[in-house]
């Protein structure tokens, strides 16, 4: 099979508060969307009932951490729990609050995007598209940035692990993927490239052109920060330029993508000016160097993106219909102006349905104000990505 869909009906427990914004709607509206586009078949999905989660976490976690996350998950946690659950970065009144149930259901990522994974290296499917997960900002001893378990890493051990593969990890969500970066920054078999907004500016404040690895991971790792109000063209030169490079100079046997759509000008949580076009973009890149470089082998995982109806699923349907090779992508190549959006979606019911909907797959970014300092903003881009490159041959 060309790519495996596989069910993230277990991340609809991954749920913080009704009012937070990495909120399980994201998922369901994106499904939504594509069944509405007769672009998702019952026979390209699968349940991730195997390998079982928990010896993966041990390879990610502490035994601490995970036992703490496991009594922070009771209906009623101890006060011993609740005492040390800021050491372990869960707040009630912070970004990643512990809530009953959490173990379970964070674990039950970390199954999917390992099961897609290994549905990859198995030779199952060519691709497989995991988008419960891409949970890239949790530590080894505490939780982070709305992530409990780092899925990313999890699916990435396996494959070190269990198939010997070098995996070449590329992160597109606006903030940096430092949990990924962090727990393979010495090991040479994991290159992990990551394109975001500037640590300078927004969350979580690292991933700088200086942070190269270490020790004999020392060049296995690239960031390239981005000024804030950087537009799709300046975008897309810096992830082009970068992809293309690393993957030429590392050669790797897997791409694991994590798919965060919180670059786009209507996401609330940073301050990047694309448009949609960059979801279409990268997508088509990362899948074309996978048949050049890896023989197909890609898993993709989903990722950060608070603005749920407007943006979320366009841009993740888009990575389906690129992985997937559909035909509707001719259509939406050939009229990037306007290739209207199915007129019964969304069939959800959300007392939170605005009433403006995108009607379109793309953006009319001609209606959009133009952005000032874009000439300015697009060197200074220049400039931070050739200082990335220069330890790369």
């Amino acid at each position: 099979m060309e790519a495996l869909w596989i069910d993230s009906a277990a991340a609809s427990h991954y749920r913080f508060h009704e009012d937070h914004p990495f909120h399980p709607i994201r998922l369901a509206l994106t499904e939504d969307l594509l069944d509405a586009c007769g672009a998702l078949r019952s026979d390209q999905k699968m349940k991730p009932l195997t390998p079982h989660a928990d010896e993966v976490l041990d390879w990610i976690h502490r035994a601490d951490y995970i036992a703490a996350v496991r009594a922070l998950s009771e209906s009623a946690p101890g006060s011993e729990a609740i005492a040390l659950a800021g050491q372990y970065g869960f707040e009630l009144d912070g970004d990643t609050p512990y809530f009953p149930g959490m173990h379970e259901a964070a674990a039950a990522i970390v199954t999917g995007s390992v099961a897609a994974a290994e549905a990859v290296m198995s030779g199952l499917t060519r691709h497989a598209l995991h988008l419960g997960g891409g949970l890239h900002h949790a530590f080894q001893d505490r939780g982070a940035g709305f992530c409990v378990y780092n899925d990313a890493a999890a699916a990435i051990r396996w494959m070190t692990r269990k198939h010997g593969a070098k995996v070449l990890y590329v992160d597109t969500d606006v903030h940096h993927g430092d949990g990924v970066q962090w727990s393979f920054y010495t090991d040479p078999d994991v290159f992990t490239f990551s394109i975001h907004e500037t640590g300078k500016f927004l969350f979580p404040g690292s991933g700088f052109a200086h942070e190269r690895g270490e020790s004999s991971g020392y060049g296995a790792c690239l960031n390239v920060p981005v000024e804030p109000y950087t537009e799709d063209d300046s975008w897309l030169e810096s992830f082009s330029t970068a992809l293309e490079r690393v993957i030429r100079v590392f050669k790797p046997d897997v791409i694991v993508s994590q798919h965060g759509c919180d670059a786009h000008a209507l996401d609330p949580l940073a301050h990047v000016h694309c448009s949609m076009r960059i979801y279409r973009e990268m997508p088509r890149l990362i899948h074309r160097l996978a048949h050049e470089w890896t023989d197909g082998r890609w898993i993709a995982l989903g990722g950060g993106g608070y603005e749920h109806w407007h943006v979320v699923p366009r841009a993740w349907g888009l990575l389906w219909l690129e992985m997937t090779d559909h035909p509707l992508l001719e259509v939406i190549d050939a009229a990037p102006e306007g290739t209207p959006l199915p007129t019964d979606w969304p069939r959800i019911v959300s007392p939170h349905r605005p009433a403006d909907l995108p009607r379109t797959w793309l953006d009319d970014t001609a209606a959009w104000a133009p952005m000032p300092r874009r000439a300015e903003i697009a060197a200074k881009n220049r400039e931070v990505l050739a200082l990335a490159l220069q330890h790369l041959g």
